[in-house]
């Protein structure tokens, strides 16, 4: 895993880890890497892991099971896949559709696949 400096580690730690359900190699029931091996895979401190974690579980979107670890909910993908595109809808899109115009691209164009 390689970190960019354009938003917090522990996000992108998440952001991972919600890449890796949304793409179903992560499915309903399966645990997640434990904090250290995420930790030492990344190259982070544990604190930054467990930070990204607890933000997970906070979502339901991973629950801890005593003496086993964490692991995917039910419902994790539907909630994220829910979660990410208000995101995508928010955040990105008005960017996109920004650029788009400036670029003088008509909405059309942009949905006819190249």
């Amino acid at each position: 895993m390689q970190w960019n400096n354009d938003q917090p580690i522990y996000q992108q730690v998440r952001d991972h880890v919600v890449a890796l359900i949304i793409d179903d190699v992560l499915k309903s029931g399966d645990p997640i890497p434990s904090v250290r091996q995420m930790a030492v895979e990344g190259g982070v401190n544990p604190l930054t892991v467990s930070k990204a974690y607890q933000e997970l579980v906070d979502l339901n979107i991973v629950e801890k099971r005593r003496g086993l670890g964490m692991f995917i909910t039910d419902t994790a993908k539907k909630e994220l896949l829910k979660l990410e595109k208000s995101k995508f809808l928010k955040n990105e899109w008005p960017n996109t559709l920004r650029r788009a115009e400036s670029l003088g691209i008509d909405l059309s164009e942009l949905l006819t696949k190249t």
